[in-house]
Order: structure tokens, then sequence, then C-alpha cells
């Protein structure tokens, strides 16, 4: 199974609180797909799954395209979506800090358990994403079918603390760059055995 966090998304570069809201790719973004496609190289994928937000969508494609595998069946699932931000969304990073305070926007950025007004913890986005995992993409795994999952970064930093058995004041140490890649290697009772990660640095 690989995993992919989108390419920067037009939100991201102006410093968004992005959450739920759409914004496609920034020119960078694309480019940031292409190199996830360059690490991923000549696997052959048998599913994709990718949530219901644009740019999540656009790297998918953007990725499938680049290593000639456009006809791959994809599934896309509210349940990858991005942890909702709630009154954050759509405003920068500074305003959130000079409404709340420094501390307190870490803590909702970071932790697990700390949810911004309206919005959702790391917990709550976990609650979501684990059993998707279990009942939709686990079952292609233990066919042996090469999955690959495009989401982002709080959906991904959800999965990837059930897969590795993170704890919760671990988890609030890891971010997940855009067009990180994670792959793993999925035994036959679904356990997970750890592969490579790449982030990019353009």
């Amino acid at each position: 199974m690989v995993l992919v966090r989108h390419g920067q998304s037009e939100g991201n570069a102006a410093g968004i609180f992005t959450g739920w809201n759409d914004p496609g790719l920034s020119r960078r973004g694309f480019i940031e797909a292409e190199c996830a496609a360059r690490v991923i190289g000549n696997t052959r994928f048998d599913i994709a799954f990718t949530s219901c937000l644009t740019r999540a969508q656009e790297t998918l494609r953007q990725i499938l395209n680049e290593i000639g595998q456009n006809n791959v069946r994809t599934i896309q699932s509210a349940n990858l979506n991005e942890r909702h931000y709630g009154e954050l969304t759509g405003i920068t990073k500074q305003e959130a800090r000079s409404l709340w305070g420094k501390d307190r926007v870490k803590a909702w950025q970071r932790s697990y358990v700390s949810a911004p007004p309206g919005g959702e913890s790391l917990r709550d986005t976990l609650a979501r994403v684990v059993p998707y995992y279990i009942t939709a993409i686990l079952p292609h795994l233990l066919r042996g079918e090469n999955t690959i999952v495009v989401a982002h970064g709080n959906s991904l930093r959800a999965l990837i603390m059930a897969l590795e058995g993170i704890d919760r004041h671990r988890i609030a140490t890891i971010d997940i760059p855009t067009s990180s890649v994670f792959s793993y290697q999925m035994n036959a009772d679904g356990r997970s055995k750890k592969g490579y990660r790449c982030g990019w640095d353009i």
C-alpha cells in the first residue's frame, strides 16, 4: 500500500487553514505530484482511493498519468477528507494566532484530543479514517492487490498512527509535508510492515 499526501494546494500556498474547503493544487503542487510519481516508479496498482476534495483527486490523477496507469479503478470517500477545522477554516495561521493565541492554535494543530471550535480533533479524524480503512481498503490488501491512497496531512496522520502503533504523545511530533510518499507491506494477518518514506523540498 502506498500513501501519498496531496501536493501543495492554493490554500497551503496562502498559509490558510483549508480543511474541507476545496481549492485545487497550486503550480508547485502539480510539480510535487510529479515528484511523488517518480518515487513510486513502476509499481502497478490494482485500485486507488482518495478523498472527495479536489487537491487530493488532482494529485492522484497526476500521479497515475505520470506512471501510465490512468485506467486504475478509483474510489472517492469523504472518510479520507482532511480534518474539519471548524472556525479556523478559511483564515490564515497568523490570523488564528491573533484571535486565539499561539499556544491554543498549536494545540489544535498538533495534539490528539484538542479540536478547534466547531471542528475535529485528530482523534475525531481517526474515528472515521480507521474504520473506513478496515472495511473498504484492507480487504483489497488482503487479496494481494497493490493499493494507492492519496489523502491529506491529518487523515494520513490518523491512518499512520494506527498502522504503526504510534501513541497520542508521539503523533504530536509527526508532520507530513505535501507530496510525501509512504509505502507499507501488509502481512497476511493485516498487520503492516513499514517501508520507505519520502518528503520533497522543491
